[in-house]
Formats: structure tokens, sequence, C-alpha cells
């Protein structure tokens, strides 16, 4: 299961808990086709039925079913940039078998 980093709660929860946004809302990711490795990160309200929902710390993601299946060997981090643009990136968990990039080996 996608796994979020502190940096990925902070900036999940800082983007979700803005004045006005209802109590329970989170980041959505998904794709659109499982053959093609974009993702769509969006802000909702809620989760969509029969997205899967991760929750650490009171961030929210809720994950499209093959954006589930994609990431779920992932670690997901976040950041912000000077200008106050956010930045998402993807890593393999641990014992994945594709630690640092690296193909698994037989």
């Amino acid at each position: 299961m996608l796994t979020l980093t502190e940096n990925a709660t902070l900036v999940i929860k800082s983007i979700t808990g803005v004045e006005g946004a209802p109590e329970g809302a989170g980041v959505r990711i998904s794709q659109e086709n499982p053959a093609d490795p974009a993702l769509a990160v969006t802000t909702t309200e809620s989760p969509l039925p029969g997205d899967q929902v991760v929750e650490e710390s009171g961030a929210r993601v809720f994950l499209e079913e093959n954006a589930a299946n994609a990431l779920d060997d992932k670690i997901l981090d976040a950041a912000v940039d000077d200008k106050g643009g956010v930045e998402f990136l993807l890593v393999p968990q641990p014992g994945a078998g594709r630690e640092n990039g690296a193909a698994p080996t037989a």
C-alpha cells in the first residue's frame, strides 16, 4: 500500500486544510490508462466509490483503482518550491524489488 513521508503529510494537510474546506477532504490520485504511467492529482472533498483511502496523521489520499495498483509499492514524498508550487515524488518502498530504481535481479 502507498505510504506517505512526513513532508507529504504536511503538504497534503496544508493543501486540503484551507479555510472553508470540508472536514475529510483529501488529494485524489488517478490513472486513466494503466498502460500510461501518467497520474493526475486533484483535491477533492471525499473519495469516489471504489477509491482506496490512505490516511496518515490527518492527511488523506484517495487512490483510484488503477493508481492504487500502480502505487502499491511506492512512497509519496512532496516539496514546496520558492513560488509555493507543490511537487510530488514517488519512490519505491524498501524491499519492493526495485531499490534505487534498479530492475529486480533474478
